[in-house]
């Protein structure tokens, strides 16, 4: 098992996103916050090879305990193979941008969003690793993404997580997230923001 990767090098990167036969130019996906840099995943590294590869980040954050609560095809341990599958599958469904701690310049989790046809209106998701739990980031982060949305037009976001997941529930109260009308279906419970 690979130690805590590092990022070496971060680039400047535009990406644009293909979705839904809208092409979407965002200038940039990233943002900071007092302890955190965000940015898009494939923007940190010039060179595949180095050991601390993104295969290897989503390797040492998706551990059995950080996916326990989220849907059961991604849950359980990760193998080379399967975080490149992970990273393709994630790539063709929307944008993931990677959570660095300033301080160590380590990677510590994923933001992942879907745009909506209009591109107005986002769905959120958030992952950290264990090693960053409890200690303020979760909150963090989705306070700076919301900034981040207010600065790029984006009108809603919705987020969602497994009902029994308190402390996800806490950060997107805290973040200024509502209940939608709860159907009491499923599992998953989710909360929006109207920007």
């Amino acid at each position: 098992m690979w130690g805590n990767p590092t990022v070496i090098k971060e680039s400047r990167f535009n990406y644009y996103h293909l979705k839904w036969g809208v092409n979407i130019h965002i200038q940039d996906y990233r943002y900071s916050t007092n302890r955190l840099s965000v940015c898009e995943w494939h923007s940190i590294f010039s060179d595949d090879s180095h050991p601390a590869s993104l295969e290897n980040i989503v390797i040492n954050i998706l551990t059995p305990k950080v996916t326990q609560s989220l849907p059961p095809h991604w849950q359980g341990a990760y193998s080379l193979e399967r975080a490149r599958k992970w990273i393709k599958e994630r790539d063709e469904e929307g944008v993931t941008l990677i959570v660095i701690e300033q301080s160590t310049q380590t990677a510590i989790g994923f933001v992942i969003f879907l745009e909506n046809a209009n591109s107005k209106d986002l769905r959120l998701g958030y992952l950290l690793a264990e090693s960053a739990w409890g200690k303020g980031y979760a909150s963090e982060l989705i306070r700076g993404f919301v900034e981040w949305c207010k600065n790029n037009g984006i009108a809603s976001v919705t987020g969602g997580f497994e009902r029994d997941n308190v402390a996800s529930r806490r950060v997107l109260e805290k973040n200024g997230f509502a209940c939608e009308a709860d159907t009491n279906e499923g599992t998953e419970q989710m909360f929006v923001l109207r920007i």
